[in-house]
């Protein structure tokens, strides 16, 4: 009778060892820690580890440089072994059209750096932006929104709170199209000559006059005329906005041709250009020409978040 009761009770335990989740989350963590085993043992896996550092770029940081000031960081790239062999292994050779790679983050970012004005994007990152400041030249917005809904295009304008206030209409219509909107003073003025006081109201007047015809809240700031000094980006710094210029300026408002116009960007263009334009019978007319041209120097054209995002451009 005991010895029937000893074969029972091991004959419940087994079972509930067998059933139990517990246990069979264990057994699977064996196979698949036996899995990497395997895959190590085979020559395309052991090519694919091989290979890793031909192909791996590394982060860069955000820093202030010299010149450009305020530069955002740009992910790097690593080779995900695992997803690059799953991908080769069905023809089993190795192919660096199916390596799989993931993003590393750099270890400094923009927001990390002391407030500083931007000039221009990463000089890695194959992007370039337009800074299409609106205080003036409602005539031809719409031929501008045209062009870029043509191109499915989507870049940065930055408005004069005056301006939308008397042409909220033209605002919406703006960031309806898709486009990013950034804050430009209220009223134009020379910010360097501005007191502390003023400097903020103009921005905050901004702010308030736009998010309420457009529903957007404004990130980005860009000085009339470029015309700032210190103590006006750490203002805007601590509205918790970023300050931006320009890498090349069209000088639109001198009505040049269209072909001096993108001649002078064309010839300096580069990875992480911002484009400074405005409104005008010029850049209206050079606008479709412009950007086909940008667009076969193989650069993106983006938002300013989108160019002073870390992500990197896939090609």
């Amino acid at each position: 009778m005991k010895r029937a009761i000893i074969v029972f009770v091991f004959i419940v335990v087994a079972g509930f060892s067998v059933n139990n989740p517990l246990v069979n989350k264990y057994v699977a963590t064996l196979k698949d820690s036996a899995l990497p085993v395997v895959k190590q043992s085979d020559p395309l896996y052991q090519s694919i580890v091989k290979n890793t550092t031909t192909y791996e770029i590394p982060p860069s940081d955000a820093k202030i440089d010299p010149v450009w000031k305020a530069i955002p960081g740009y992910n790097g790239l690593k080779v995900d072994i695992a997803a690059s062999y799953k991908n080769m292994k069905h023809k089993g050779v190795f192919d660096e059209k199916k390596l799989v790679f993931t993003q590393i983050k750099p270890k400094v970012h923009l927001n990390d750096l002391p407030a500083s004005p931007i000039y221009k994007g990463n000089p890695d990152k194959p992007m370039v932006t337009f800074i299409i400041n609106v205080a003036w030249g409602n005539e031809y917005l719409s031929q501008m929104l045209a062009t870029l809904k043509q191109h499915h295009i989507s870049t940065s304008f930055f408005l004069e709170g005056n301006w939308v206030k008397n042409n909220p209409d033209l605002a919406k219509m703006i960031v309806s199209a898709g486009h990013e909107v950034g804050n430009h003073s209220y009223s134009h003025p020379d910010m360097k000559r501005l007191t502390a006081g003023q400097a903020r109201e103009q921005i905050i007047r901004t702010n308030e006059v736009i998010e309420a015809a457009t529903g957007k809240k404004c990130v980005w700031f860009a000085p009339p005329s470029g015309s700032y000094r210190d103590e006006t980006i750490k203002i805007a710094n601590d509205l918790h906005m970023k300050t931006v210029m320009w890498t090349v300026d069209t000088i639109d408002w001198q009505r040049p041709t269209p072909e001096v116009l993108i001649n002078r960007v064309i010839t300096k263009i580069d990875n992480g250009s911002m484009v400074l334009m405005h409104p005008t019978e010029a850049t209206a007319k050079s606008l479709d020409r412009l950007i086909t041209l940008i667009e076969k120097k193989n650069l993106k054209i983006g938002t300013v978040s989108e160019l002073m995002s870390e992500s990197r451009i896939i090609k």
